[in-house]
């Protein structure tokens, strides 16, 4: 076996060398060519395009294919400066055309297209809230305090004489003390004077001015809210233009402290359920019921319900259009135990919106009347916007620097999410604290009287601030993909008075077993809400300047105005980037020229010989001999001989080291 092997590693040795001889010989052969050729084109750079300025131009007028140039050099002198002024007018018409599409193409300008379609979609999804965010039955122990004060503050504005101090006196005024309502009596407009309703034993500040024993009537005087910061040395008036405004005004913004420290589990109890809100729900054909929504907290509205919200479940589909295969429910508002001094509305508010949106059900929402039938007809806009560069949206929110604190609700994004964070994100930064109204970042504290006394002064400060409001409309984006249900609202008196007694009779019977009324019309709402038909219309946006409109105008100006055409602008690139060619040859020519002279100027004379400069070549035997001439003696004596004349040494200027210009041969040889 052995001998086998090395017969066969002997007869596998030279084929195995040959080949690897091979390789290198191509190896070698292949970088010589490459050297050659780069060596060639090195050349080619060094020794330039071979032709003067002059030149370069009169060989481009005379081969250009654009019009113009040609008759520039093929006419006579008159017409020469004709067509040159001529091209030079349309060449700059034509610089002035492409800046105006170009700036109107980087303007990203978009055209909007509307189409129709036509097919079954899903039922939007219906927030159901009650005007009154809780139960004045739940919530009358917290409001106990802040409730007789508001009495009082009535009497004395509708009775301004004080003739119930003694009343006062069982007042918790620390509320007030923080935040109190004035008067401010204008009769001489250069000096009002404020007036504070409880100014003549209650109000321990003085930064207001009050002025007890005085009094004004309602036409002399305007209720104002005091606002204070840093222990009440700053202050600042709210004016209203009526009292009804200023009170409540006032009202909600002592409840907001009063809430913000009550735990939301607490809150959520206080409200409205769903069991207790919705009496009675169909969907097309099919029962429902609370069990059906998702119920949600709003501070402005409390437990709100969402049909069809599509977190946990497949959006429903809607079969057909009309108010038979929509949505009806019947609402119990529950009026009569509405919190009096918080909600001076009665009603249901709703709002329809996409599934998996956080329903901004005050900025966006509607009300329904109690004691109606509201019938709403929906219609479907689908909004497509273009994105950037075009128009300033996103996708989904990730590109927004602001972080959304609606994201624990697991939602799209939105621009109402996005402008409700950057207040709450500038409220933490310049209060210290969150608005009850706005979700609250991890490791922050809702703002309340006790913790930040400040906070109300500073709240109304960046309420009104229009620069804070520029900031966050700046920073947020509008939804690239955006759905918009447009509504059609009509209502009716519902129940009749003919059919009044038994419906109540019923819907008594079905909320409390109770063969006795127990609801009335006011406290009652029927909702319709449904397709008026399947049409959509999308709304979408597209470049009204795209890339081929911007070539197709810059061609046909150019060919316009001078006949030309792309081969023509890179016959001018060429010449352009000749022209750098023989600048870039003629610097390096002047810089070496330059460096000569420079190396010149050691010496007087012409430069030296090497002889002359090794003194190595003189032949000291043909110098002539030195003989001292007497004045007395002749020109040559005849003792000595006639000199022989020297010979000079010979001047190797062929010596002198000269640089070996490498010449280019004209066929595909080697260099020489």
């Amino acid at each position: 076996m052995e001998r086998i092997d090395e017969r066969w590693l002997e007869a596998w040795r030279p084929g195995f060398y040959f080949q690897i001889c091979l390789w290198l010989s191509v190896t070698m052969s292949a970088t010589m060519h490459v050297k050659k050729y780069l060596l060639k084109g090195l050349h080619r750079l060094q020794k330039g395009p071979g032709y003067t300025y002059k030149e370069l131009l009169v060989w481009y007028c005379d081969n250009t294919n654009t019009h113009g140039p040609k008759r520039i050099i093929c006419e006579g002198p008159k017409k020469k400066a004709m067509w040159f002024l001529l091209t030079l007018l349309f060449a700059a018409l034509v610089c002035w055309q492409w800046g105006i599409f170009i700036r109107t193409y980087l303007s990203w300008e978009v055209s909007v297209s509307l189409s129709v379609g036509f097919k079954t979609m899903d039922f939007p999804a219906v927030t159901i809230c009650n005007a009154s965010p809780f139960q004045y039955s739940k919530v009358r122990h917290l409001l106990k305090d802040l409730d007789e004060l508001m009495d009082a503050v009535l009497e004395r504005i509708l009775a301004p004489e004080p003739s119930h101090a003694n009343a006062t006196e069982a007042l918790n005024f620390t509320i007030w003390n923080h935040t109190p309502l004035v008067l401010i009596d204008e009769q001489n407009p250069h000096k009002p004077v404020v007036l504070d309703l409880f100014g003549d034993n209650h109000n321990s500040s003085a930064s207001s001015s009050p002025a007890p024993g005085r009094t004004c009537d309602a036409q002399g005087c305007k209720v104002a809210m005091r606002l204070c910061s840093l222990n009440g040395t700053v202050c600042t008036f709210r004016n209203f233009t009526s009292a009804t405004q200023a009170v409540m005004e006032w009202y909600v913004l002592q409840a907001t402290n009063i809430f913000s420290q009550v735990p939301r589990q607490e809150l959520v109890a206080m409200s409205y359920p769903g069991e207790q809100l919705i009496l009675a729900c169909l969907f097309g054909a099919e029962p429902c019921s609370h069990r059906n929504f998702t119920s949600i907290f709003h501070p402005d509205y409390g437990n709100c319900h969402i049909f069809n919200w599509g977190m946990t479940e497949k959006a429903l589909p809607s079969s057909n259009p009309g108010a038979e295969f929509g949505l009806k429910l019947i609402l119990d508002i529950g009026q009569e135990d509405y919190v009096p001094f918080l909600t001076s509305t009665a009603g249901a508010r709703l709002l329809l919106h996409e599934q998996r949106s956080y329903p901004f059900i005050k900025e966006e929402g509607i009300y329904a009347m109690s004691g109606t039938e509201t019938s709403i007809g929906v219609l479907v806009d689908r909004l497509e916007r273009k994105g950037e560069p075009y128009s300033r949206c996103t996708k989904n929110g990730s590109d927004v620097p602001i972080p959304n604190l609606y994201s624990d609700h697991n939602t799209t994004y939105s621009i109402q999410a996005c402008i409700h964070s950057c207040f709450q994100d500038h409220m933490i930064r310049n209060c210290s604290c969150g608005h009850y109204l706005y979700p609250l970042p991890r490791g922050e504290k809702y703002c309340n009287n006790q913790d930040f006394p400040d906070w109300a002064y500073c709240y109304s400060d960046l309420r009104i601030n229009v620069a804070q409001r520029e900031t966050c409309i700046n920073l947020c984006k509008e939804s690239c993909n955006d759905t918009q249900y447009k509504m059609t609202i009509s209502m009716a008196e519902w129940p009749s008075e003919a059919s009044e007694d038994w419906i109540l009779h019923v819907l008594s019977q079905e909320r409390d077993q109770s063969t006795n009324i127990t609801l009335s019309r006011k406290g009652i709402v029927k909702l319709n809400i449904y397709f008026q038909e399947f049409n959509y219309r999308t709304i979408e946006e597209s470049a009204a300047n795209n890339i081929v409109w911007l070539l197709s105008n810059l061609g046909g100006q150019f060919g316009f105005w001078m006949g030309g055409s792309v081969l023509c602008l890179i016959e001018f690139g060429e010449i352009i980037i000749d022209f750098v060619w023989i600048t870039v040859i003629k610097l390096v020519a002047f810089s070496k020229s330059l460096q000569r002279r420079r190396a010149q100027a050691h010496y007087a004379s012409p430069p030296p010989t090497v002889a002359e400069l090794v003194e190595a070549h003189t032949n000291f035997g043909f110098q002539p001999d030195v003989i001292s001439h007497s004045p007395t003696t002749g020109t040559y004596p005849d003792e000595q001989p006639v000199p022989i004349p020297g010979t000079p040494p010979p001047n190797y200027d062929s010596l002198r080291l000269q640089p070996l210009d490498v010449v280019e041969s004209d066929n595909e040889g080697d260099a020489i």
